[in-house]
């Protein structure tokens, strides 16, 4: 949630999911410019998320894995699934600001 607070200040319209398919749900319902997915989701892993977003949407979509599986073959099996980058959690939030302000940026402007 706080991540989605983060988000909202910046300027961002954010849309949560708790689960895989309520992701892949909500993602095929805003279609968002940008997508942030923990891999380890209930009924839906966020790998499977991910390929359902690049099949829908191909490389329209800005796909980052905020994750606790950081190992070198989970960051390979992440960028197979389509993720442009992959952060182990705790996620440095300066970081994600700079790729998310670079890649894709905000349609509105950042509040406070």
């Amino acid at each position: 949630m706080s991540l989605a607070m983060m988000l909202d200040v910046m300027g961002y319209e954010v849309r949560t999911a708790h689960d895989g398919l309520e992701a892949v749900r909500a993602a095929d319902e805003f279609q968002p410019e940008a997508a942030l997915l923990d891999i380890g989701l209930p009924h839906l892993s966020g790998y499977d998320v991910a390929r359902h977003i690049r099949g829908n949407r191909g490389k329209e979509v800005l796909l980052v894995a905020i994750t606790g599986w950081g190992t070198a073959e989970d960051v390979k099996r992440s960028h197979e699934a389509g993720f442009d980058h992959h952060f182990t959690k705790p996620a440095d939030p300066e970081r994600l600001k700079t790729i998310l302000l670079e890649e894709c940026p905000p349609a509105t402007a950042p509040r406070g």
